[in-house]
């Protein structure tokens, strides 16, 4: 054998930090979300809010990236990108979405299953508006997913942009917005001894309650 393909398969971590039980849950998993959210932004983690999002194209082949969580809706999860990027095109031929927030330190890890709605341009201006005036170049100057020459067009669009908006509010591009992914399934994973992993899954029922169970690891 390979001696990194030999590494890699010896590569091993016991998990003991903690573990999750049914009475230590909260019934609501926004709620229970939030608090094992805090519990990262209190430990310090880095890009506490980083979550894989993954969307199917209309082969159904599975895509995936980091993007950034924004919000904690009553009823979802707030992520803000190009509406015309593979994403965007991807979730406007099929909504149906997943996500995965991975806390190594904590060695807990969070799914979600459900769909993509875009968020009212309201809510997008003003996120928009709340940008580094650098992130709103940068999402004027990008077409993002479209093959790029080179790095220097990029930039040379990015800087023609800096003058002309040198004294300007730049406004946010009718391109550029905000999703709520609106879950179906949560499932809160908590790392034990033994590859005896916790798994505790909430799924939603038709009449809009959560039924909680527990999954084998």
């Amino acid at each position: 054998m390979d001696p990194i393909q030999k590494n890699i398969a010896h590569l091993r971590e016991d998990y003991s930090l903690a573990s999750l039980h049914e009475s230590d849950i909260d019934k609501d998993p926004f709620r229970q979300f939030q608090k094992w959210f805090s519990d990262a932004v209190n430990a310090a983690i880095s890009d506490v809010n980083a979550m894989t999002l993954c969307t199917v194209d209309k082969d159904s082949k599975p895509h995936s990236r980091i993007v950034l969580l924004k919000g904690i809706e009553q009823n979802g999860f707030a992520f803000f990108t190009n509406y015309n990027s593979h994403k965007g095109l991807q979730m406007k031929m099929n909504p149906n979405v997943s996500l995965v927030f991975h806390w190594k330190e904590l060695q807990r890890q969070v799914r979600i299953e459900g769909y993509a709605v875009k968020v009212s341009e309201e809510e997008s201006k003003s996120y928009f508006a709340s940008r580094p005036r650098e992130s709103q170049l940068g999402a004027l100057a990008s077409q993002q997913s479209e093959v790029l020459e080179s790095s220097d067009e990029l930039q040379t669009r990015f800087t023609e942009l800096q003058h002309v908006y040198a004294d300007k509010e730049i406004p946010k591009p009718p391109h550029w917005g905000g999703y709520l992914v609106i879950p179906n399934l949560i499932e809160f994973w908590q790392g034990r001894s033994n590859r005896l992993h916790d798994r505790l899954c909430f799924y939603l029922e038709e009449d809009k309650t959560w039924t909680l169970k527990r999954l084998n690891p």
